[in-house]
């Protein structure tokens, strides 16, 4: 590999070799828009690649013997050549003080029954050590900045906060095929979005279907759970009119968003909430628990219950359902919510934070 001039920037690409979430859709958002505002930037990764496109796109080269946090630990150090970090997915090098890394939340330390033990032991322990030593971190709301204070005893003034963005899904065409293949065209329903991890609260939901009997919609729920990261949870997530359709497609999401009636979001911890954000962005009206940082990113464009209270979970999707009205307005409202968000902001203020505090 050429010797590099230091002064750059690298970013820390080994979300291309993990699965899609929340987290990695952002680094994928905003290393494509970090690629095009200054194509110098270097993106290295260790071998393992699965979103082979988006790596061509951003030129990314494959480096070290390793995988996973053993390559990022071990090997990423010694290919900086001088250059600045940038790190989007929670984990860092921690022998690296050059850096910047972005912490999505501190749930581990709020809710550790949603981790697995060792992801719980060994998060707690990197976060902490990173919020001592990088130059920066960053976070996607005010509430997480709250939090990694709280937690890791990071000063306010050393925090960043950078939203996520909703532009990503206007670029990829509705799959309805999903509608048929699960028989969902027969009757309205309300759909739910997230990983089956305690604190997404999945299970609340259920019950709250349980509790409203024979009604006229049913619940749909996409998603799932990576047994290396959460807790088990138990398959109580089963009722009569709970259609569960697993891990979907970018495209097949898009399409429940489309046709579903409403979105419901019952999470009681959330660093940010891209869900409800999706939803808004495609003109699903949105559900959503009181809880975290979804009033933050919701606002006035959304509904509201309190996802510690069954009877009131229950209740509030009974009203929402009924009044055809209010989630017609939602509908507009959130668009205009959603438009708020930028990928594009996000990857400008990213950049801005490390030409400042990488300087």
């Amino acid at each position: 590999m050429s010797r590099r001039r230091s002064g750059g920037l690298t970013v820390n690409a080994r979300f291309l070799t993990q699965r899609l979430t929340g987290v990695q859709r952002y680094a994928i958002e905003v290393s494509r828009r970090l690629k095009a505002m200054r194509p110098d930037i270097r993106f290295v990764a260790p071998a393992g690649i699965i979103h082979t496109a988006i790596a061509r796109e951003l030129a990314v080269e494959t480096v070290g013997r390793l995988h996973g946090h053993a390559w990022e630990q071990l090997e990423l150090p010694r290919y900086l050549d001088g250059t600045g970090l940038i790190n989007l997915c929670n984990a860092a090098p921690l022998a690296v003080n050059r850096q910047i890394v972005t912490i999505h939340d501190a749930a581990p330390f709020a809710v550790p029954e949603a981790y697995s033990r060792t992801f719980t032991l060994w998060y707690r322990v990197m976060t902490r050590r990173l919020g001592a030593r990088a130059a920066g971190i960053v976070t996607v709301s005010h509430f997480s900045a709250g939090e990694l204070c709280r937690y890791l005893g990071v000063a306010p003034e050393r925090i960043d906060v950078t939203p996520l963005g909703s532009e990503h899904v206007h670029t990829i065409p509705a799959d309805e095929a999903i509608i048929g293949r699960h028989a969902l065209g027969d009757r309205p329903f309300l759909l739910a979005v997230g990983s089956h991890s305690p604190h997404k609260n999945f299970t609340a939901l259920v019950r709250a279907a349980e509790r409203l009997g024979d009604v006229p919609f049913r619940f749909v729920m996409a998603g799932g759970a990576d047994p290396r990261v959460h807790a088990s949870v138990p398959e109580a997530l089963a009722s009569g009119n709970v259609v569960h359709v697993g891990g979907v497609s970018d495209a097949e999401l898009y399409a429940l968003y489309g046709r579903a009636a409403g979105y419901v979001h019952p999470a009681y911890y959330e660093g940010f909430g891209l869900p409800p954000l999706e939803a808004m962005a495609l003109g699903c009206p949105v559900l959503t628990s009181r809880a975290a940082s979804l009033p933050e990113v919701c606002g006035d464009a959304a509904e509201y219950f309190d996802p510690f209270d069954g009877d009131t979970i229950a209740a509030a999707i009974r009203r929402f359902m009924a009044d055809d009205i209010r989630r017609a307005d939602l509908r507009g409202v959130g668009r205009t919510r959603a438009g708020k968000f930028s990928w594009d902001g996000c990857a400008q203020a990213l950049l801005a934070i490390a030409d400042t505090r990488l300087s």
